[in-house]
């Protein structure tokens, strides 16, 4: 698979970008990352074996998508994952996600690109009436990207996650097929279908 944007690529993982990711998401003690990704849940360093290990867990579900892909540079340069997971498989709740480790990347349209490319795709291959993200009130720019390509706001449940003793909320966002379908249609040189 590979879905190309004007900033990056949506690519499947190869067994050779293993390493590279690892190192990315987990090559330091701390990554920064980890402030704006859920840092209110400790973070758990994986060993190479363990996060190999996860990622072949995650890539085998059999689901017609594979549940996590890479993003890179148009360039080819390895910068982070979009994923899902199913809240509710049944009644086809999904929600999406996105980690760009490298802070080089952020704030530069890369996140919010690699978004729309995925939502598109998850649209496309999956008979979902709806997408989401969740996020916290802490995270803005995963906020913005999301009001970028399409999302609102959909719930606020307010001061449920405590970090560095400052209460935030957790934020869900969402955008519906028919949306998504009406926006894509708008974007010149975007065509649905």
């Amino acid at each position: 698979m590979r879905i190309e944007g004007k900033k990056v690529a949506l690519v499947s993982l190869e067994e050779c970008d293993l390493h590279e990711l690892w190192e990315l998401a987990y090559g330091v003690e701390n990554p920064e990352w980890k402030e704006w990704d859920a840092p209110y849940f400790p973070f758990e360093r994986l060993s190479y074996e363990d996060y190999c290990e996860h990622i072949d867990r995650v890539l085998s579900t059999g689901d017609p998508v594979p549940h996590r892909v890479a993003i890179t540079t148009r360039d080819g340069q390895l910068i982070g994952t979009v994923s899902y997971y199913w809240e509710h498989k049944e009644s086809l709740w999904l929600e999406a996600g996105i980690a760009i480790y490298n802070p080089r990347f952020w704030n530069g349209g890369y996140g919010t690109e690699a978004l729309r490319l995925w939502v598109d795709h998850l649209f496309r291959f999956i008979p979902l009436v709806r997408a989401g993200l969740t996020t916290w009130s802490g995270n803005v720019r995963m906020i913005r990207a999301a009001e970028k390509v399409g999302m609102q706001m959909e719930a606020r449940i307010r001061k449920v996650r405590l970090y560095n003793g400052v209460f935030y909320d957790s934020i869900r966002m969402g955008v519906l097929r028919e949306e998504w379908q009406d926006r894509m249609h708008l974007m010149k040189g975007y065509p649905w279908m």
